[in-house]
């Protein structure tokens, strides 16, 4: 390896953290993230004689190849919702489950991806301030791909509007419009402009830790009494999903009617929220994933829980497949 080579990894590697998170936002998919970041770091190092540090700092730098490398992707892709995204919740919590695996789900980002660093990392900021957290993301994923990067660019990594312009090849009043425009977007599906940079609850992860205890017991009405009135229940790839305490409550009675009641829930961390992996058990085996769980919290209970069953993501965290009895 050369020393421009080495120069150039030793200046860029502090910044994956950041540009991981920069391209989740915009692509909703933490494998398709991850794969833009190499291209960025292949086109940057590919290109690194023409960088001029007195324009630009190498970080700016980065994420204009990335942006550029994600808006390009997404002309080939549709956006990553959510299932409460494609319509109204169920009403009979015992109903079929309704199969779409078909549609390209939103991803959960592992916490653990975003700040490799450590709390000093410059990504460890967007996990506390919150501007990583699932509601927020999947709200990204309505805006058009050009003011979904104008968002991020101008309210989440903070650079001026001239220098957005520059970076998208727009003028800076077209920045200002289209900023507009994603705030406007946003407010409709309930994330308010203050919302945007929402610290992380500190109080989430206890509360997570006592609906583990309660999960582990198979204890429904301990379950239900750590739930907001309004809380929500989605379980991606299904379409299914169910909003209130009292269709949450049903459901969980309906898990352990099918599962049994013999379960272990791993801690684990994903958007910035506390997460969980949950291992069944059937008869005298090992327990076996069955799937990850990302909860919103706040002062008055948990209020939202994303169940993904998806295989292809628990190797993401670091997840073995099964545990030992």
């Amino acid at each position: 390896m050369s020393a421009i080579t080495e120069d150039f990894e030793r200046a860029a590697s502090p910044l994956r953290g950041e540009l991981l998170a920069h391209c989740y936002q915009m692509l909703g998919s933490v494998h398709d993230a991850e794969d833009l970041v190499q291209e960025t770091m292949l086109r940057a190092w590919r290109a690194r004689g023409h960088f001029d540090g007195r324009r630009a700092s190498l970080r700016t730098w980065l994420h204009r190849i990335a942006t550029n490398a994600c808006l390009t992707a997404l002309q080939a892709r549709s956006r990553r919702p959510l299932p409460a995204g494609l319509g109204a919740p169920g009403d009979d919590p015992r109903e079929p489950f309704r199969p779409g695996h078909e549609v390209p789900w939103l991803q959960p980002l592992p916490d653990a991806l975003v700040r490799p660093g450590g709390p000093g990392d410059p990504a460890a900021a967007l996990l506390a301030r919150g501007t990583l957290r699932l509601a927020l993301v999947a709200a990204m994923q309505l805006l058009p791909p050009r003011q979904r990067a104008v968002l991020i660019l101008r309210e989440v990594l903070g650079l001026p509007a001239a220098e957005v312009a520059d970076m998208i090849g727009a003028t800076t009043p077209a920045v200002h419009s289209a900023l507009q425009r994603a705030r406007a977007t946003l407010a409709r599906a309930g994330i308010g402009e203050d919302e945007v940079d929402e610290p992380a609850d500190p109080a989430g992860r206890g509360l997570v830790d006592r609906y583990i205890a309660a999960f582990e017991r198979a204890d429904v009405p301990a379950l239900m009494a750590l739930l907001t009135d309004d809380a929500v229940l989605e379980m991606p790839p299904m379409l299914n999903w169910y909003a209130g305490r009292a269709a949450y409550g049903e459901f969980m009675v309906r898990v352990f009617d099918l599962r049994g009641p013999d379960w272990r829930m791993v801690p684990v961390a994903a958007n910035g929220q506390p997460a969980v992996a949950a291992y069944v058990r059937a008869g005298d085996g090992p327990y076996q994933m069955h799937t990850l769980q990302v909860f919103t919290t706040g002062r008055r209970g948990i209020s939202h829980n994303v169940v993904y069953f998806a295989p292809e993501l628990y190797a993401s965290f670091g997840l073995a497949p099964q545990l030992s009895a």
